[in-house]
Order: C-alpha cells, then structure tokens, then sequence
C-alpha cells in the first residue's frame, strides 16, 4: 500500500490501514479490536503527532451537525466536520463562533487537539469554544466531559493531543452573527511596535502582521473589523502604514485570488476570519509549518530577537504571521494561563536547511519561555518542552486513565509527553 502523506507533503504517515467509520458504534468496534490507533483529521498537522504505525482512524464521513440549542447558544457536531462547512449552517441559522483559525478547511477535532487559533486580543484559541467533548476511550466506552465537570479533567481533556481516545462528538458555544471587514496595510515600521503593539493590536477584533523579517518593516497589517452601522472608514495610513491599494496575498509572490475578501467589503464571519477562501486551495500548498508562543509581555523582545537571524531565516521563509491569543485555562494549551502571542513561520519546503535554523530561533526564545505549537514542525528536546506545561503531570494522569495501556500512544506521544 502507497504511503499517504500529510495536507503540505512534508510528512509521510506510518499507517498500516485506514479506517473510515460512519457511527460512534462503529468508532467502537474500531477501538475494541485494535491494539493501536491514532485518529486523522484534515492532515494539517506538520510533525508526527497523528501518527500511526498500525491503524488509523479518520472521522470524514462523521462531520455531520447533530444539535442545535438556541436556549443556550451551544451547537453539537460530530469530530470530523471542518470549520468552513459549519460556519456556512451556523450563519445560515444566525449565529457565529468567536473566532476561526486562518484556513477553513481543518477538521474541529483536530484543531481542538492542538490548540490551534486564530487572532485578537480578547478571542482565545478555537478550544475555548468547547463546552462539552464524546470521547471513546480506549476500552471502547463512551466518556463525556463538560465544562460543568467539578474535577476539573475537562480543561484536560479539551487540547488532548489525540491520546485520550476518539472525539466523536463535540458541544461548542455560539454566538449571535456578526459581520467582518477587513483592510490591509503595508510597511508598517518595526519601530513602531516598540511603545504601540498593544494599541496595533487591538485596533481591530482581529490582527495579523505578516513579515518575511528582511528589513526594518512589517510587510502586511491585515486587520478584520466588526462591521456594523458605526464602523468608520479606514485611514489611509496606520502607525506609517499605508492602506493596500490591492488585493493581497500574505507570501508576496502568490496570487490574491485564494484570499479572503479585502478593501473593507462587509461580509459573514466565517468568510472573512481565515485568510483564505473555502473554495481555493489553501495558503503556499506545499510548505512546513512552525509556531512559538511567548507572553504578550515579552512580544517585542522576542520580536527583535527573531528579527537578529533575518538573514538565516529569510532565504527560507514563504512568510511568518505574528498573531494575539487570550489567556485560558486548557492545560496543554500553549496560551495557558497567560495572554500570548504567536510566531508562525511557513518554510519553503527544504527541511535539511529548516532544521539548522530552527534551534537558533528556539535559542533566542528561549529567554521568553517559548512554547511550541503542538501540530508544527519544533526541534526542542522533550525535557524541555515539558517543563513549559505546568500541568503536564496531570495530563498525564488523565491520559492514564482514560488509555492506560497506551492504545492511543505513538512515539510523538510517548517523546514529548510521556518520557520522564
């Protein structure tokens, strides 16, 4: 059997079979009779975390709604419904996520897993919006944990890492629908972000820089505003910005055809919050991925220290996006209990060379206590990473009791999250 690789290309997966199962009965037949497994979301991850040298499962035909509660702004789906297919039923219905991460594309499941976001200072990532998981465990019984829960082991359960079990069904909270506009700016001055980043910021609902760190600039300011009768128009210059005069795309040489509406056209939530549209092709396509998070205190430090490898890691980049997450209470979340800011950076794909220089960025992070993105390519040693997650020894108690013959281990689980 060919081998399937991951949505960039850059990762071959290890799988002997793939199981395609279309019932929470079926995801437990799967669970009961296999002695390993990983579960496959929409391949978005860079890194080995949804691994499996034996079988996997993929929830693609389980991406159906299943409920939606208007007394309590909730709506309940099955694991493997993508972003972009449940913003267009909620906005159809009237109603909204907080925030959606830059591609529409990825699976729910798979980006709770992980932590994965998207920008503004008061949105925090998309596993903020769970309130309840359906997990199988590995004995094949069916585990619910909610926000409600008094023992505290849902904010466990919530960036999982895909080593609990099968999320077969998620409950997220809703809210009324809004509109967003969004504009973009260029060459915003470096300097700049040293007294104002926090007004840069927060000058929208939603704000990306985007920067190839090869001079004093950043290259892009996409900013996504709530759009409502009050909304002003845009200034022509920001912090000495200037207002796009057209179509963008963040990595300078791609075609702006794939993006998000721009120039400050009105439109649903779930069609200006990513980046790019649903119906295109996502971002660079083949490319690796990587991400730091550090406190927003630290934000322009650890900015500047990046800055100082520009000539390393320029020749290399597609592009890099520095983005703000909330604070929350997700014991594997990158962004637990602290206010952050994320460092993405999208590589060509020329791992041998990408490989040399991320231990320099690490190095210069390493000050700030740098957290990784869990589904993105890090060269960090276990101890380290682990010592960054104060909860990791709960994590892994949890994790015992719900697998504790370790069905749902593989070697990045066992490397990064296991190893003592």
């Amino acid at each position: 059997m060919a081998k399937e690789r991951n949505w960039a290309g850059n990762f071959t997966y290890n799988a002997l079979e793939y199981l395609y199962p279309e019932s929470v009965e079926q995801v437990q037949e799967i669970v009961v009779r296999n002695s390993k497994l990983r579960v496959l979301g929409s391949r978005h991850s860079f890194n080995g975390i949804a691994d499996s040298h034996a079988s996997m499962i993929s929830l693609q035909k389980m991406n159906r709604v299943l409920a939606l509660d208007k007394v309590n702004n909730r709506v309940k789906v099955e694991g493997g419904i993508r972003y972009g297919e449940l913003g267009e039923y909620l906005y159809q219905e009237g109603y909204a996520l907080h925030n959606l991460a830059s591609l529409p594309h990825i699976t729910i499941a798979g980006a709770i897993a992980t932590a994965t976001h998207g920008s503004g200072d008061r949105n925090g990532n998309l596993a903020t919006a769970v309130f309840a998981l359906e997990i199988v465990k590995a004995d094949g019984t069916l585990a619910v944990f909610t926000r409600e829960d008094q023992d505290g082991k849902f904010n466990g359960a919530v960036v999982g890492l895909g080593a609990l079990g099968v999320v077969t069904a998620i409950t997220l909270d809703i809210q009324p629908v809004f509109e967003i506009s969004q504009y973009i700016y260029e060459n915003l001055p470096l300097a700049q972000l040293e007294n104002n980043l926090d007004t840069i910021f927060s000058s929208a609902y939603s704000v990306s820089l985007f920067t190839d760190w090869t001079d004093s600039t950043i290259n892009q300011v996409w900013q996504k505003r709530l759009a409502d009768a009050n909304t002003a128009a845009a200034e022509a210059e920001f912090f000495g910005a200037s207002l796009a005069e057209a179509k963008r795309h963040p990595v300078p040489e791609q075609t702006a055809e794939n993006c998000s509406e721009q120039f400050g056209v009105p439109g649903p939530w779930h069609e200006r919050l990513p980046h790019f549209r649903m119906d295109f092709t996502p971002s660079a396509g083949e490319e690796i991925q990587s991400e730091y998070f550090v406190a927003r205190q630290d934000a322009y430090h650890a900015l500047r220290a990046i800055h100082e490898l520009g000539e390393q890691i320029t020749p290399l980049l597609f592009i890099s996006e520095i983005r703000t997450i909330a604070a929350d209470h997700l014991w594997m979340s990158p962004s637990y209990k602290q206010d952050s800011v994320g460092f993405h950076f999208t590589w060509k794909p020329n791992w041998e060379a990408v490989k040399q220089v991320l231990p320099l960025i690490e190095a210069k992070l390493e000050p700030f206590n740098a957290r990784p993105h869990w589904g993105k390519v890090f060269t960090m040693p276990a101890e380290r990473v682990q010592s960054l997650f104060e909860k990791l020894p709960e994590f892994r108690q949890l994790l015992l009791e719900c697998d504790p013959d370790g069905k749902f281990r593989n070697d990045f689980m066992n490397e990064y999250v296991m190893k003592k």
